[in-house]
C-alpha cells in the first residue's frame, strides 16, 4: 500500500468537488465460479483501490461531504475465517492505515444510506461492470437493479477521472515496475517464437513470469498467428517458420498498477521482405507517434498525423494511392488500421473505462467521431503532464474487410485492391508500448522491450 497520507489525500480532493451529498464507493466481492468457497482470483475494483487501498473482499467506504465523516464498512473475522483463510487485520486496523477513523459492520451500510436519503442527500456512486456489484447496489440503495445504471452520478465520475489521469510520482513507479516485468514477458515470448511451438505453451509461460513474481496479468493475453484478428484468444495455433506471432501482454505491480505493450515476431528469427516492409511502416508509425506526444496536444490529432504516416507508408509499397491528408480525412487508412492509437493506462490497462469511455477518452472540447476506425478511438482529448497511455498502431490485411469494401468499391481512389490480393494471407502487425507524459515532452515506462528489426531477428532462439 502507499503511505496513509496519500489515501486521505486523494479522498479530501475528490469530496472538494462537490458541495452535499453521500460518496458510497463499493469495492468488489469474491466471485465464485463452481461453488460458494471455490473462487476466481480476487481482484479489488479499481476506484476502491486508489482512494482506500483496501486489496480485500468485503468493503465499502462513505464519505460524507457536509460533515466530513468517513467510514469503513466491513465485517470482523470469524474463527472459521481464521481457520481456512488465516489471521487478517481488524476493521479498526484496515482504517487507521488508509486514515479512516470510523468502521462499522458491512450489514449497516443500507440503513446509513436510507437514513442519508431520507435527510435529503443525494448519493453519488460510480458505475459498475460487475454484475453481482450492480445487484448489491440495488439492494443496498433500494432500487431496481435495472434502474442502478440509470442514477449513477456523472459529477463522480467526471471527478474520478480528473484524479486518477493525472498519475502521482508513486504511481509512476508502480507503473515503471508493471511495465519492467513486461519486459521479460515479451523477451519470454520472443524467445519462444520457433516452429513446432503452439500459442498456448507462450501464454502459458506469460502466466508463468507473473506467478513467479508475485504478479498476475492485466488481462487475458493475445497470442497469435493471426493478428488480423484484433481480440485473438484462440492459442491453438501452431507456430510455423514463416509465421507473425503477434503477443499483446500486460502484468500489474504489487499494487496492481498496469503495463500493456505488443510485439510482432517472426516466427524461426528472420521476416521475410514483404513482412519486413510492413513492419517498417508501423515502426515508423510508432516513432512518429512518440515524436508528438506532449502536454497540450489532442491525441486525437497524434492518431491522425500517425495514419497519415501510415499512409504514405503504404502508398510506397503500391497498396495505397492518392493524396495522404484526403485519404485520412475519407477514412481509408482504416481498412488496414480499423483502430485506435492508444488509450489511457494505470490501475485498469483500459485505465478507467469501466465508467464510461466517453468521460475517459473525449470532453466538452474533443467529441468522438463516427467514422469507421476512428470511433474506435478510445483516447482523443487533450494531453496533460502525468497522464500515462499507450501507443499501438497497427497494419492488418483482413480479407472478408477487404472483400467487401472491394465489392462497394469504397474508397477505390485511394486503395489498391488489386495489389491487395496478395496480402490474404499475410495476418497482422502491430507495436505497442506504454508513455509517461512528461512536462516537455513523454517517456518510455519501464525497460525498452526490443522493437527494431535487427533486435527482434536475434532475440528468437
Amino acid at each position: 500500500m502507499f503511505t496513509t497520507e496519500i489515501y486521505q489525500q486523494r479522498r479530501q480532493k475528490l469530496v472538494q468537488q462537490f458541495e452535499a451529498g453521500v460518496i458510497l464507493l463499493l469495492g468488489n466481492i469474491d466471485s465464485p465460479f463452481n461453488a460458494s468457497d471455490n473462487c476466481y482470483r480476487f481482484r479489488q475494483d479499481s476506484s476502491f483501490l486508489y482512494f482506500c487501498g483496501v486489496d480485500h473482499p468485503g468493503f465499502a467506504v462513505v464519505l460524507d461531504i457536509e460533515t466530513g465523516r468517513e467510514i469503513l464498512f466491513g465485517e470482523e473475522q470469524s474463527l472459521d475465517d481464521v481457520i481456512w483463510s488465516g489471521s487478517q487485520p481488524t476493521l479498526e486496523n484496515r482504517a487507521e492505515r488508509i486514515g479512516i477513523a470510523e468502521v462499522m459492520p458491512i450489514s449497516q451500510l443500507g440503513g446509513l444510506l436510507a437514513t442519508s436519503t431520507i435527510a435529503g442527500k443525494s448519493i453519488h456512486y460510480l458505475p459498475t461492470c460487475r454484475t453481482d456489484n450492480k445487484l448489491r447496489l440495488g439492494e443496498l440503495l433500494q432500487k431496481d437493479p435495472g434502474a442502478v445504471d440509470k442514477e449513477i452520478s456523472p459529477a463522480l465520475i467526471k471527478a474520478v477521472v480528473a484524479l486518477r489521469s493525472i498519475k502521482g510520482e508513486e504511481e509512476v513507479a508502480e507503473l515503471d515496475a508493471a511495465a519492467d516485468l513486461g519486459y521479460q514477458l515479451h523477451t519470454t515470448a520472443m524467445g519462444m517464437a520457433r516452429e513446432g511451438v503452439y500459442g498456448g505453451e507462450i501464454a502459458g509461460a506469460l502466466e508463468a513470469v507473473a506467478a513467479r513474481a508475485g504478479r498476475m496479468l492485466s488481462f487475458p493475453p493475445i497470442v497469435t498467428t493471426h493478428g488480423e484478428v484484433l481480440h485473438n484468444h484462440q492459442r491453438d495455433n501452431l507456430l510455423q517458420n514463416g509465421d507473425l506471432l503477434l503477443v499483446d501482454a500486460g502484468v500489474e505491480s504489487d499494487l496492481h498498477y498496469a503495463s500493456d505493450h505488443t510485439r510482432t515476431t517472426p516466427v524461426g528469427g528472420e521476416f521475410d521482405p514483404r513482412q519486413r516492409d510492413i513492419y517498417q511502416v508501423v515502426l515508423a508509425c510508432t516513432a512518429r507517434a512518440k515524436e508528438l506526444i506532449r502536454p497540450d496536444i489532442n491525441y486525437l490529432d497524434v492518431h491522425l498525423s500517425v495514419c497519415q504516416t501510415l499512409v504514405e507508408g503504404l502508398r510506397s509499397l503500391g497498396l495505397m494511392r492518392g493524396n495522404v491528408e484526403q485519404a485520412v480525412a475519407a477514412g481509408a487508412h482504416s481498412l488496414f488500421m480499423p483502430h485506435g492509437l492508444g488509450h489511457q493506462l494505470g490501475l485498469d490497462v483500459h485505465d478507467m473505462e469501466d465508467l464510461g469511455e466517453d468521460y475517459v477518452g473525449y470532453d466538452d472540447n474533443i467529441q468522438r467521431s463516427s467514422q469507421f476506425g476512428l470511433s474506435g478511438l478510445r483516447l482523443g482529448r487533450k494531453l496533460e503532464n502525468g497522464f500515462v497511455l499507450t501507443v499501438e498502431p497497427g497494419i492488418y490485411f483482413i480479407p472478408k474487410l477487404i472483400e467487401q469494401w472491394k465489392h462497394e468499391g469504397r474508397h477505390a481512389e485511394f486503395i489498391n485492391y488489386a495489389k491487395l490480393n496478395g496480402y490474404f494471407d499475410f495476418g497482422g502487425i502491430r507495436l505497442e508500448d506504454d508513455l509517461l507524459v512528461t512536462r516537455d515532452g513523454s517517456r518510455l515506462l519501464g525497460r525498452p522491450i526490443p522493437l527494431q528489426i535487427d533486435e527482434i531477428e536475434k532475440i528468437v532462439d
